[in-house]
């Protein structure tokens, strides 16, 4: 299973953005992350998160810890994952 990281791109698994993919911006503490979608690609708002309601996919970015939005979208421009992260997830876990 891949790690809990910054950077890795999750999987909402609970809560009103069941489905979405979410990039994790920060490790709070050993149970929960502060996540992002970026809002305006996935309509996951940047939230805390319980590590328990997220799925951690395959792909992971590099940024920094808590990059900001405008970050994290440049980012996902740049490394070609902008349209993944609007797509349906399959999840892997």
């Amino acid at each position: 299973m891949p790690a809990i990281e910054v950077g890795r791109i999750c999987l909402k698994l609970a809560g009103r953005e069941t489905g979405k993919k979410c990039v994790i911006v920060e490790v709070v503490d050993k149970g929960y992350v502060l996540i992002t979608g970026p809002k305006k690609v996935t309509g996951v708002k940047r939230r805390r998160a319980c590590i328990n309601h997220i799925a951690p996919l395959k792909d992971k970015i590099d940024i920094k810890r808590g990059s900001s939005d405008d970050e994290v979208t440049q980012i996902l421009e740049t490394t070609g994952k902008l349209e993944e992260m609007t797509q349906p997830a399959v999840c892997q876990h």
